[in-house]
């Protein structure tokens, strides 16, 4: 069933049955109140990331207090995407826009990767969670991904699972098309892998390349912005051998 985008959706962390009563946190009632201008009885849509989505109407309880009384199940719970983003982190705007788009198009674990030439090391995992709701809720998407303090990609790759296939970004690839080369993963378990700015260095590069479990794909002739690359990437892996 597709998602209805006329109505309000809300992230909440409760248990949703039918026929019982949450109460809005602060940050909900302002949205809803304040912002979007909500009365008492208009209906919201509810996802916990567990029980699929529900409506629920708004019970106004306190001069800045409201309920969400709980109505239908509408929309069931599906399976969690599978797909792990992985990223060398960009500056906060860029850092929170890619976040968004990686959770739109499908991933599953939010990962950060820490690289030589990674332009920021210091994550704010709670801002992360929240670009990821924020996300789901504006997109329609029932599960939050999981996401993950960052790790150093020396570390990453010791103790990565090697039937998990990890395709990474390489700008010195010497072919522009990566439709063949992803055509050939066999895998089912996957995960993308996108570098700073200023690409992988050449210790990071041979690391990548000495992995089994590694494939380098190319993004096309022209240099992309990481952010811009996160999102050719994750669109071109999809549309070849991802659930679009």
């Amino acid at each position: 069933m597709r998602a209805n985008f006329k109505m309000q959706r809300l992230f909440v962390t409760e248990d949703l049955r039918a026929d019982t009563a949450i109460a809005a946190s602060k940050d909900q009632f302002n949205y809803l109140a304040n912002v979007l201008r909500k009365s008492e009885g208009d209906e919201v849509l509810l996802f916990n990331g567990r029980d699929g989505e529900w409506t629920a109407r708004i019970a106004l309880t306190g001069k800045k207090r409201l309920a969400l009384h709980i109505e239908q199940a509408v929309r069931p719970q599906p399976a969690p995407s599978d797909l792990h983003y992985l990223f060398a982190p960009l500056k906060q705007a860029r850092l929170d826009y890619t976040v968004q788009k990686a959770v739109e198009m499908g991933a599953g674990v939010i990962q950060p990767v820490l690289t030589h030439h990674t332009q920021s090391s210091r994550i704010n995992a709670h801002r992360l969670h929240a670009n990821a709701i924020e996300a789901a809720e504006q997109c329609g998407i029932l599960s939050i991904p999981n996401c993950h303090e960052p790790i150093k990609l020396v570390k990453l790759l010791e103790n990565w699972d090697a039937d998990r296939r990890i395709i990474y970004c390489d700008e010195a690839a010497n072919t522009h098309n990566p439709m063949s080369i992803l055509q050939s993963v066999k895998e089912n378990k996957r995960a993308l892998l996108l570098g700073p700015e200023g690409g992988f260095s050449d210790e990071e590069r041979h690391l990548l390349q000495s992995c089994a479990f590694v494939t380098a794909i190319p993004l096309g002739p022209r240099i992309l912005r990481a952010d811009t690359a996160a999102v050719a990437a994750m669109a071109v892996l999809q549309a070849t051998i991802g659930d679009w």
